[in-house]
């Protein structure tokens, strides 16, 4: 794949960015360039390589799905600025 001055301008016009037409040949080079470095990453042999998050091999860790600081409406209701236990007290905002 090659990109012209024409390409580069409209891709220019749709990210929104100004470029002077005389940095339009430039710019369309470097492009040029950058797909050609991704061209060549798809010819890797991948097969057999398992995608990874980190280069380092760690598990995350788990814990038991339990609650723990649950059952304490007053506690969770100190801060509030307008309640009526057991509730948080908002003003009505649809009508």
């Amino acid at each position: 794949m090659s990109l012209d001055t024409t390409t580069v301008r409209k891709i220019a016009v749709l990210a929104r960015i100004r470029i002077e037409d005389e940095k339009l040949p430039a710019l369309a080079d470097d492009l040029n360039n950058i797909i050609g470095w991704v061209e060549q990453l798809s010819e890797v042999d991948t097969d057999g390589i398992a995608p990874m998050t980190s280069v380092a091999e760690m598990t995350m860790p788990f814990r038991e799905d339990r609650v723990t600081d649950g059952d304490d409406a007053e506690r969770v209701l100190a801060n509030a600025p307008d309640k009526s236990p057991p509730y948080f007290t908002v003003p009505k905002v649809v009508e």
